[in-house]
């Protein structure tokens, strides 16, 4: 039966994905950033990758960005253990690929190709893993099939399945019965997690409830932000302040008509509104619902500040510095496809508040659950929301230290994956 699956899977699903690919990049340049970066591939990965004498090489693959941001606490202490090994980067998405450069933490950054079995015993021919580790998921097929040959060991950590996942419904659920049960270890966020996953009957992974390194990550940055000095004195004295962050156009339907009130309202007040892609026609448009920027002001001219009650940011990579100046945070995607990053705001001790659009996010639902986050649906309820936590210190404080206390009870999932992977490398693996 698990060659039938594999068979459609490359004879019918690989060629019309690979299709829709190049239609696509015709009309959406991300896509076509995919496809063109990918273009000799194997010749940079070996020109890359060549000179690593190492007694290891483990290779990561992520889909983007936020999970590579999760794999950073375990590349971090892999180096700092074991600095003759190598750690080598696959990316999925073009845009985490493209930020992953500002960085040098792994020693070589790479694509995955196009998960051709022809592609994955190229690629595992030049890399020669030690270890696979994969990242929540994004799991491909033809390249974890050849994986397994190999009997190379393969994690997948900070694994997530929800009892109500799709993955679990008929068809789907034997398919994805047969992809799972070729890893070595499933490493999950939760205890909910591992019974969902066991609940698929998978012989040969070891499944444990370790936790979710992004609660290590988030940490370790919020000590890195707190050295950041994004704002002055000046532009904070007397004030109290809103972030709201990775913000859409939903969001902001709801959003800004509450904070136009509260501007009109009070004068002590200074809203700080990170959209998630700020292009130029998104700032200019933040700009006109502000009044016509009469009141607003961008990040990049604060050095003409002149009390103006917005800032609208139009810079890249400082939002999670410029949570630490808030009394309370809005975190954008939750009118849209689902809430981003809670953990960010919550690590400085503020109370959050977000939309109806969160079950994407287990960190979302423990906050409402611990009463260290609010969710609002419309503009009026945001106005109401925000003015009773900036007028009551009680509850700010009350729903700040839930926060603060969600993200340090979940810090150590990291030196509990390293250990698992030094065990891992000791023992040889079988299929």
């Amino acid at each position: 039966m698990r060659s039938l699956f594999f068979f459609c899977y490359n004879v019918v699903v690989l060629p019309v994905f690979w299709t829709l690919l190049h239609v696509a990049k015709i009309f959406n340049d991300k896509v076509r950033r995919g496809i063109e970066g990918r273009e000799n591939l194997f010749q940079k990965l070996a020109d890359g990758t060549s000179s690593m004498n190492s007694r290891h090489r483990i290779w990561f693959h992520v889909s983007s960005m936020g999970e590579y941001e999760q794999a950073k606490p375990m590349i971090r202490a892999l180096k700092e253990r074991h600095p003759d090994w190598r750690v080598i980067v696959s990316f999925f998405s073009p845009s985490g690929y493209d930020n992953s450069k500002l960085g040098k933490l792994a020693d070589f950054i790479t694509y995955i190709p196009f998960d051709s079995t022809s592609n994955a015993k190229r690629f595992l021919d030049i890399v020669k893993p030690s270890l696979v580790i994969f990242v929540r998921y994004d799991l491909w097929p033809n390249h974890l099939l050849e994986i397994y040959r190999r009997g190379i060991p393969v994690l997948l950590v900070n694994a997530t399945l929800a009892p109500d996942s799709r993955r679990l419904l008929p068809i789907i659920r034997q398919f994805h019965h047969y992809i799972f049960n070729m890893l070595t270890s499933i490493c999950t966020v939760s205890n909910t997690d591992a019974d969902a996953f066991r609940s698929l009957e998978l012989h040969h992974p070891q499944i444990e409830t370790i936790g979710d390194t992004r609660y290590d990550q988030v940490w370790q940055r919020s000590l890195e932000g707190k050295q950041k000095h994004l704002f002055t004195e000046h532009v904070l004295q007397g004030k109290k302040v809103i972030v709201a962050g990775s913000t859409w156009s939903e969001d902001e339907e709801v959003l800004l008509p509450a904070l136009k009130q509260i501007i009109h309202t009070r004068n002590d007040i200074l809203i700080v509104v990170v959209p998630h892609e700020p292009t130029l026609n998104t700032l200019e448009r933040l700009e006109r619902l502000f009044e016509n920027g009469k009141r607003c002001i961008r990040f990049s001219d604060m050095n003409d500040y002149d009390d103006e009650p917005v800032v609208v940011v139009d810079s890249v990579g400082i939002l999670m510095g410029l949570y630490q100046y808030a009394n309370v945070a809005y975190v954008g995607g939750s009118f849209k496809q689902g809430i981003h990053n809670v953990l960010e705001p919550a690590i400085y001790g503020i109370p959050v508040i977000f939309g109806p659009v969160y079950t994407n996010s287990q960190e979302a639902l423990l906050l409402v659950q611990l009463g260290g986050a609010s969710v609002i649906h419309t503009s009026e309820e945001c106005y109401q929301t925000l003015s009773t936590l900036l007028d009551s210190k009680e509850i700010q404080e009350k729903m700040g230290s839930i926060a603060l206390s969600l993200v340090k009870n979940h810090i150590g999932a990291t030196e509990k994956l390293i250990a698992h992977i030094e065990a891992l490398l000791s023992t040889p693996s079988t299929p």
